[in-house]
């Protein structure tokens, strides 16, 4: 499988092949959505594009992973004119081991279902429909704009009113919309959802505010990867010894929604099918180290590996170190 990363050494960034042990510096491309573009523009693959483009340096993958290197891993996808036309969102309650801790999470009455699990169940009877035909809608949240994306090795922030921050480890799809409106899939690549839980446990309601935080993707872009049934791993690792691991599973043998049903229902607003915008969108999590009575503290690193997907997502969590004032707003009139 193809795997792309971007770099950036000071003001200068870049694309590279992942290829084991060296990054593949391509030739005339700064950025995966110029190379996006290029595809849609020849009607052809992101694969065939990269095939046609020379090398230009090879660098040693370890230095840059470890930030022993000059160039720092980004993000990788951005929308490199307008950061903000780069579109984070998500869908939840997918995977067949999540409903279980959301039940628990919101449970008040235990004769009767929390809303998230009747949502979970219809996704269970609905989630997979036949080609052709359109699936039930799932749970959909949004998350914010590009400047919340973070890279591997860049600090996840709980802001000063946050109640708890805490790792949902995922698979995102990363999409350009083309020029004639319709939305490419441009590949996918390990995500850490990071939220707010404990906000989110108090009411349900409050799961749009406990969703709007920085995330991180990376630190590569697999272009076309098998998405059947992914094994993973997510830990928590506190004063370098392991406080938390699990084994965990993606794909759509795993999940309640079929990727093309979560596509549909995502990218049948207009609004999101605007040309020349770019979509990351996280496809939920099985398990989530709140869901065992774990808090995360600042420090903490969270790491998320997936087998086909290359190396690990390490973020560690920056605590804020200042107290919440009031947003003040002033009047125009």
């Amino acid at each position: 499988m193809t795997r792309l990363t971007q770099i950036r050494r000071g003001d200068v960034r870049a694309v590279a092949l992942c290829d084991n042990s060296r990054l593949r510096v391509i030739d005339r491309f700064a950025s995966v959505f110029d190379l996006a573009q290029a595809a849609m523009s020849q009607r052809g693959s992101l694969v065939d594009v990269v095939r046609q483009i020379g090398i230009v340096e090879s660098l040693d993958y370890d230095a840059v992973y470890t930030g022993q290197s000059d160039w720092r891993l980004m993000a990788p996808i951005d929308h490199p004119h307008e950061p903000a036309r780069c579109l984070v969102t998500g869908t939840g309650l997918t995977h067949l081991g999540s409903a279980a801790q959301r039940q628990q999470m919101h449970e008040a009455v235990e004769s009767e279902l929390t809303d998230s699990m009747k949502m979970f169940r219809l996704g269970l009877s609905g989630g997979k429909p036949a080609a052709g035909a359109v699936g039930v809608a799932p749970e959909w949240f949004y998350k914010g704009n590009g400047t919340i994306l973070r890279a591997h090795g860049e600090p996840l922030d709980l802001p000063g009113f946050a109640e708890d921050g805490g790792e949902e480890a995922e698979i995102a799809g990363v999409y350009v919309i083309g020029p004639d409106g319709l939305p490419y899939r441009v590949g996918m690549a390990i995500g850490n959802e990071f939220s707010d839980h404990l906000f989110e446990r108090k009411n349900y309601l409050n799961l749009a505010g406990s969703k709007l935080r920085t995330c991180a993707i990376g630190p590569e872009l697999v272009v076309d990867p098998a998405f059947d049934s992914v094994p993973g791993t997510v830990r928590v690792i506190r004063d370098g010894a392991t406080l938390w691991s699990k084994d965990i599973v993606t794909g759509e043998q795993e999940m309640s929604h079929s990727l093309r049903n979560i596509e549909h229902h995502h990218f049948k607003f207009d609004s999101h099918r605007r040309a020349g915008d770019v979509h990351v969108h996280y496809f939920g999590a099985c398990a989530l180290s709140f869901g065992d009575g774990l808090r995360l503290a600042d420090g903490d690193l969270m790491e998320v590996a997936f087998t086909g997907f290359g190396r690990p997502l390490c973020n560690p969590l920056r605590a804020a170190r200042h107290d919440v004032v009031p947003v003040v707003v002033r009047p125009l009139g």
